[in-house]
């Protein structure tokens, strides 16, 4: 930056490392616009003397040790698609998932989680195993098929999710769920999900991945945001069955953040034949549900 006389000049150049979500690039740039950080970097561009001095950003130094200054995204590309996975993983999303505790409800009853600290054994082995081995990776799939327009394997994988899910009372869920998202987001202007409004094939996560291609979210953010979803509402039914305070509900939720974060990390790196897993305590969970005496959650 030099000066000359009033004026400011300063040389500037757009770093232009967008990159797509299979890129090695750095995270500031995943899913095909700027995203984390909310940066974009520039550097040597020369600007007019004349040109008024702005508030300069702080500097920043990339891998190379390149020196870049942090200009702030405009909220239209930094907000909308966080925004937007706010919304898809809202607990306010009308898909009646809290009417469901999946299976948590028999296990509370049986006293296999009776505590603060049986629920978070409960609910992170689900994560760290079901979930990171069967959802996530699923996820991946489903994401990819809707990305290239494949509705062949956007089929195969819907099939495949509800046919690893171990009882009917998890199936009939996951049906409902996806039935209640999709005829929201038809509702909400993305057509593509009115074949799916009677389908019998289809799971949440079909329509979970639909909404989130379209709306620009990247797989890794659509991924950690449908756990977070799953977890909260876990939590939360551990908060009324056995019942804990709101405050042990917050603490569980803090502690589950790095267990999301890994199951995130495992699912995706998942291949093929890697994809699946059996919990015979949850299947026998929610197969007992189905005839239990007295219940608060649906079955």
């Amino acid at each position: 930056m030099r000066n000359r006389g009033k004026g400011i000049s300063t040389r500037i150049i757009m770093i232009m490392d967008i990159e797509t979500e299979e890129s090695s690039s750095p995270p500031h740039f995943r899913g095909g616009v700027p995203r984390r950080g909310g940066v974009v970097a520039v550097d040597a561009m020369e600007l007019p003397a004349t040109t008024p001095s702005p508030a300069v950003p702080p500097l920043l130094e990339n891998e190379e040790g390149r020196k870049h200054l942090a200009i702030p995204l405009p909220p239209s590309t930094r907000g909308v698609w966080l925004l937007h996975l706010l919304h898809l993983a809202s607990p306010a999303l009308p898909v009646g998932a809290y009417s469901y505790s999946q299976g948590l409800e028999y296990a509370v009853e049986a006293q296999w989680v009776r505590d603060e600290a049986s629920a978070f054994d409960w609910i992170a082995g689900l994560l760290s195993h079901t979930l990171a081995h069967l959802d996530v990776p699923v996820t991946a799939r489903l994401y990819h098929a809707w990305q290239h327009d494949d509705a062949a394997e956007v089929l195969r994988w819907s099939h495949f999710l509800l046919a690893n899910r171990e009882a009917r009372e998890l199936q009939d869920e996951d049906r409902n769920m996806g039935l209640s998202l999709a005829r929201l987001l038809n509702d909400l202007g993305l057509n593509e999900a009115a074949a799916w409004c009677k389908a019998d094939s289809v799971c949440f996560l079909t329509l979970f991945t639909l909404a989130a291609q379209r709306w620009n979210i990247s797989l890794s953010d659509a991924t950690h945001g449908y756990l977070w979803s799953w977890a909260e509402n876990q939590v939360l039914s551990s908060v009324k069955l056995i019942p804990l305070g709101q405050t042990a509900g917050q603490r569980l939720l803090t502690q589950l953040i790095p267990r999301i974060a890994q199951a995130v990390d495992t699912g995706l790196a998942l291949h093929d034949d890697d994809i699946g897993f059996s919990a015979p305590g949850l299947a026998v969970a929610g197969a007992l549900h189905e005839t239990q005496y007295s219940r608060l959650f649906r079955s």
